[in-house]
């Protein structure tokens, strides 16, 4: 469990952060009693001062000037560095905001989501920051409703989404839905898509079919593998033996499109619009293939979070995993509600869903009746070497 205590003002681009490391260590000196007899006519030396103890909880004194806010990531195990990475934005967004009013303490799910959460509730926490995975949301979620403590999660399993827990990650039916209705808007029509088996595929492909019917296009074909250059390269195949298309969403990882794409192209597709979702946005390398070159994929916006990943990198030596945007805007939005929250009483949870949304470091996004995020996207192209905006994501939206 780490607890800090934090400071700055809102906006990356508004303020700069200059993190101050560093803790003042206090030494005490012991004294030796005197040796000197207190002559009998003097009667005992009066006892000294009791000495004022601060209130404690469970080990973390009482605050009654500050809210208690817990961050729930995983600080050791496989995802050590998401969660600091997450934890290291959450300290620079406190220190840009320059708050006095919240009390930050990260409590690692690493060693166990229940373990963090009973702790944190144990220790007065009002709003819960995570955690990172729907296995752990699905675990702490009955320990914080109970509690009357809401949970605003990194995760973007919206199954777990609701009765007290708002989900912050990028959800890939958004970016399906948004690069396919700009796709539409620009002309094409005869979509067809590659998708991964599981959960993500699932998803992606279900947002496919429902979005290109919604704008009157026409679904060709939607071919599913398993990840392996096999099995990709036997989709695209049965891709090629459907019928024409002029648009092709490959719905996984860069490293996927960049297997997919040249072999949709020597099938018949030289022509075609390629077309991607959030995934890539993290990945590098897409710009040096020339089978991707037009491609589009909607994403939420980089601009802010080049300028944090920079900050970062200063801050910490080391590049920052893309979630860390995530930690860094739970704050924005924490630091916004807490102007009218009142330290100790329940998080007014009805600010969440204020409905012309929020502004963070990924853009706009606001909380819909589920406790989803819906975010405003752009849609990037990818060029020779660089990639465009060739469509902003908006500023905000309407009531």
């Amino acid at each position: 469990m780490t607890d800090r205590r934090l400071a700055g003002q809102v906006g990356l681009r508004m303020a700069s952060c200059r993190l101050r490391h560093g803790l003042a260590l206090l030494g005490a000196l012991v004294l030796a009693a005197c040796s000197q007899v207190v002559p009998r006519t003097q009667g005992p030396p009066p006892p000294p001062p009791a000495t004022q103890q601060p209130d404690v909880v469970q080990g973390l004194p009482t605050d009654t000037e500050r809210h208690r806010v817990a961050l729930l990531v995983p600080m050791t195990g496989p995802n050590a560095g998401v969660g600091r990475s997450i934890a290291n934005a959450t300290t620079m967004a406190l220190l840009d905001t320059k708050t006095e009013r919240l009390r930050v303490t990260t409590y690692d799910t690493g060693k166990g989501a229940a373990v963090a959460a009973r702790q944190a509730i144990a220790e007065g926490a009002k709003l819960i920051l995570g955690p990172l995975t729907a296995d752990e949301v699905r675990t702490v979620a009955p320990l914080a409703r109970a509690a009357g403590v809401p949970i605003i999660s990194y995760s973007n399993d919206e199954s777990v989404a609701g009765n007290g827990v708002y989900l912050l990650g990028y959800s890939p039916e958004q970016s399906v839905e948004r690069v396919i209705g700009f796709a539409r808007a620009r002309g094409l029509s005869n979509f067809a898509a590659l998708v991964p088996k599981g959960v993500y595929g699932e998803r992606a492909g279900s947002a496919f079919l429902s979005k290109v019917k919604a704008v009157g296009g026409t679904v060709v074909a939607m071919e599913t593998f398993d990840r392996s250059p096999a099995s990709v390269q036997a989709a695209v195949k049965r891709l090629g033996a459907s019928s024409s298309y002029d648009a092709l969403l490959i719905a996984d990882v860069g490293r996927i499109a960049l297997q997919a794409a040249p072999l949709a192209r020597a099938a018949g597709g030289a022509d075609m619009r390629i077309l991607g979702t959030e995934l890539w946005n993290t990945e590098t390398g897409l710009t040096a293939s020339a089978a991707l070159r037009g491609a589009w994929y909607a994403s939420v916006s980089d601009g802010l979070y080049r300028t944090l990943a920079n900050k970062y990198r200063t801050s910490y030596g080391a590049s920052p995993y893309r979630l860390a945007s995530l930690g860094y805007d739970a704050v924005l939005l924490t630091v916004r509600i807490a102007s009218d929250w009142k330290p100790g009483a329940v998080f007014p949870v009805a600010r969440l869903g204020d409905a012309e949304g929020f502004a963070g470091i990924d853009g706009a996004f606001r909380f819909n009746r589920s406790g989803i995020a819906e975010r405003a996207l752009e849609v990037s192209e990818i060029g020779a070497g660089t990639t465009s905006v060739v469509d902003a994501a908006p500023r905000g939206f309407a009531k």
